[in-house]
């Protein structure tokens, strides 16, 4: 099961592992059952620290917990941890095997003195990239914590776990039976939703701090590249960011990154993040800006959780979010059937009929991607012609099972029991109100930019994106702009890197001219 590209790193991963480690699995006679052995006998043999056993008692079968030898297991894989979730299996031997985990003590230190029992199941599909994250995080408090126990579930593989927790999105994840989040979550940000005290200890911590020569606000590509500039200037820099990599972590294929023939969001993003930190950049994660002011000679950011941040001078990068429908029933079964990434999601909706909201690349990619997964798939388009390249269109026209819909609005999500039924939809040629009827909705009709807390404060296009001049300035003295969030046309990962770069330039080049006395320049002049 496991090449021997893939043998020869995990042994070496092994040698890592400092106390005994027991696998236990649950197995019956299906075909899965019969992998998942092989899976970890194979695993096994790489350490001598780590023993299989087979005489699990768990309900959901297979499934294998991860332990330390000797010590009840607390880490439950219900599936086969393969694709994305092979590092959170890797991970989890690791850390149940004395490996320090690479957290601040601080959070280990919240973790360990949570309160109470809390189980945790995380519905994921081994196609999600978000997934992950959010497995780990779970299995390392369970590492830390006595009092807490997590499952991953294959989504996939339990279909009945899947409709008995009207599971319709991934990652999902129950605690103590009921639903707790949705989407990526960080081990800071699960950590804080359990710690009702952590917005006012941020708001302290980051009330204190000295002021900032640039303030980075957002921790896409355009904030991390803006913050290694400032960074390698000498000047303090600091980044703001409710999720650093922003966007691009739901991007799955990239391969328009020059000198990157093929990479993933994810993958770019912890590049990213260790580029950052290799400066004396001061990283804010899960912080939002609140809004924007001058403050003396200087500038102040205030954040959602009440904290001011003072700068002498600020770049924007917040990028953009997925542009929704805004039509009766989208936020009703958002999560229910209404989705936004294909690639995490499609998975949940094997068999079953889907749409999907859009015809330029992502909507034409997204129906070519789950043609293959789901029974049919309704491509609806509002303008009369599709606005994919035309190999895109080629492909999608070839597939049997993906039906297109062009010149249509959709007017209304329908839905029964907390689940999408179908959708209502107005034909613009006619006018006539047409009914699908569908499990699923995939919506990919573009990006909205991260501006709502700008208005009335800088200029922005009538798009609400930011107005820049050639330097990355906005219409503030000391504000600068970079990315997705601005009026640069072609929202491109590396098109965000350059105008970081270059918006942080600008940057310190006011930081220099602001920092001369005006009489000293009349005298110069």
């Amino acid at each position: 099961m496991l090449d021997n590209n893939i043998k020869t790193q995990l042994k070496a991963y092994f040698e890592k592992i400092q106390a005994p480690v027991s696998l236990t699995a649950s197995l019956d006679q299906g075909e899965k059952s019969s992998e998942m052995l092989t899976l970890l006998q194979e695993v096994a043999e790489l350490s001598d620290k780590i023993t299989v056993n087979t005489d699990g008692q768990a309900v959901n079968r297979p499934s294998f917990t991860v332990g330390a030898t000797g010590t009840p297991a607390r880490i439950s894989f219900a599936g086969l941890p393969m694709g994305h979730e092979m590092t959170s299996f890797v991970l989890a031997i690791l850390q149940s095997g004395g490996y320090p985990p690479k957290v601040e003590q601080a959070i280990i230190d919240t973790i360990k003195e949570l309160p109470g029992k809390l189980h945790f199941q995380t519905f994921i599909s081994l196609s999600c990239h978000n997934c992950p994250d959010v497995v780990q995080a779970l299995n390392l408090m369970a590492v830390l914590n006595p009092n807490i126990e997590h499952e991953m579930v294959d989504g996939a593989l339990f279909q009945d776990l899947v409709n008995q927790h009207q599971i319709m999105a991934v990652p999902t994840v129950i605690m103590n039976g009921a639903v707790f989040g949705q989407g990526r979550m960080t081990v800071e940000e699960i950590v804080a939703k359990l710690d009702t005290n952590s917005s006012e200890k941020d708001a302290e911590k980051l009330n204190a701090k000295d002021a900032f020569d640039v303030l980075v606000i957002g921790g896409g590509p355009a904030g991390a590249s803006a913050a290694i500039y400032a960074a390698r200037k000498g000047i303090a820099t600091g980044i703001v960011a409710e999720r650093f990599g922003g966007q691009v972590m739901d991007t799955m294929g990239i391969e328009n990154f020059i000198s990157v023939k093929e990479t993933e969001g994810p993958k770019l993003v912890m590049a990213l993040e260790q580029h950052v930190k290799s400066y004396e950049v001061d990283v804010m994660n899960l912080q939002r800006a609140k809004s924007l002011r001058k403050d003396g000679q200087g500038l102040a950011i205030e954040l959602e959780n009440g904290a001011v941040l003072k700068s002498k001078s600020v770049i924007i990068s917040t990028g953009a979010r997925w542009r929704e429908m805004n039509v009766p029933g989208e936020q009703e079964y958002r999560g229910k059937g209404v989705a936004y990434c294909p690639h995490c999601d499609g998975p949940l909706f094997k068999g079953k009929r889907v749409a999907v909201i859009g015809g330029g690349n992502s909507g034409v990619e997204a129906a070519i991607d789950l043609a293959g997964i789901v029974s049919h798939v309704t491509l609806i388009e509002f303008d009369s012609q599709l606005r994919a390249d035309a190999v895109l269109q080629a492909k999608m026209n070839s597939l049997a099972n993906v039906t297109v819909i062009k010149s249509a609005l959709t007017k209304e999500v329908l839905g029964e029991n907390q689940k999408v039924t179908g959708l209502r939809y107005e034909d613009r040629s006619t006018g006539q109100i047409n009914t699908l009827e569908l499990e699923g909705i995939f919506v990919q009709i573009g990006l909205l930019p991260n501006t709502d807390w700008l208005k009335g404060t800088i200029d922005l296009s009538p798009r609400g994106e930011i107005i820049v001049d050639a330097k990355g300035e906005t219409s503030m003295p000391g504000v600068f702009a970079a990315g997705d969030c601005t009026t640069v046309p072609y929202k491109q990962i590396i098109i965000a890197m350059g105008e970081g770069a270059k918006a942080s330039l600008g940057a310190f080049d006011y930081l220099i001219r602001s920092s001369v006395p005006e009489a000293d320049v009349a005298i110069a002049a």
